[in-house]
């Protein structure tokens, strides 16, 4: 008796996970390549061939997933935004809209900004390093700086909608505070320059937000 033919079916469904499989790590490897290069050389000095070399792949797979240096920067910051644990911290950060006290949503931020500063500030200030004398990196931390200001400003709507905002402060300008809260240049001031470490930053920012935006307790 002749052995059942493999289903063709289940067939293409194994070798789809397993292509999905092999993107997924391909992926990884380029960007966790081009981020050890990028912060080791810079960004003007790292090359798509050097980056392609130190993750197995050839050139025109980087070009053809990121589109080349900008889209790698791009693709380096979302990893560091979704943080460590299982759910992205950006996920996180709007379940904490769901807290009655405002004090624990900002709490929460600060701890959420423990987990991801490290991540994403360094290729953030790789990018406004070469913001001055490159075109590409201008146009690049304009864009970086304007996605972060967006978060901001739902998270200042949301904080305002909640009636969470003090008398006198307008979502526009607790945006403006949660921008610089969270921007690359403070960071480096208070972290690398200073010394801080991220409990002592978290906290800092965590009583400006606090000080700024809320009300007072009674």
């Amino acid at each position: 008796m002749l052995p059942k033919a493999t289903s063709p079916r289940r067939r293409r469904r194994y070798d789809a996970t397993r292509r999905r499989a092999r993107a997924l790590q391909a992926h990884e490897s380029i960007i966790g390549a081009a981020e050890r290069l990028f912060v080791r050389d810079g960004f003007q000095s790292t090359t798509i061939q050097a980056v392609a070399a130190a993750a197995g792949v050839s050139q025109e797979t980087i070009y053809k997933r990121f589109g080349g240096k900008a889209g790698l920067v791009r693709a380096i910051r979302e990893r560091g935004l979704a943080g460590e644990g299982p759910l992205h911290a950006e996920r996180r950060s709007n379940a904490l809209q769901k807290e009655r006290d405002p004090r624990r949503i900002i709490q929460g931020w600060g701890q959420l900004t423990m987990e991801v500063a490290p991540r994403v500030m360094p290729i953030l200030q790789l990018v406004a390093a070469g913001a001055g004398t490159d075109p590409e990196m201008a146009r690049l931390r304009q864009e970086l700086d304007g996605a972060r200001l967006t978060r901001m400003r739902r998270n200042a709507r949301q904080l305002a909608a909640a009636g969470h905002l003090r008398d006198g402060v307008r979502a526009t300008e607790a945006a403006d505070v949660l921008w610089a809260c969270s921007s690359p240049e403070l960071y480096e001031l208070l972290v690398d320059r200073r010394g801080w470490p991220l409990a002592r930053y978290a906290r800092f920012i965590t009583d400006v937000m606090v000080a700024g935006l809320l009300a007072k307790r009674t």
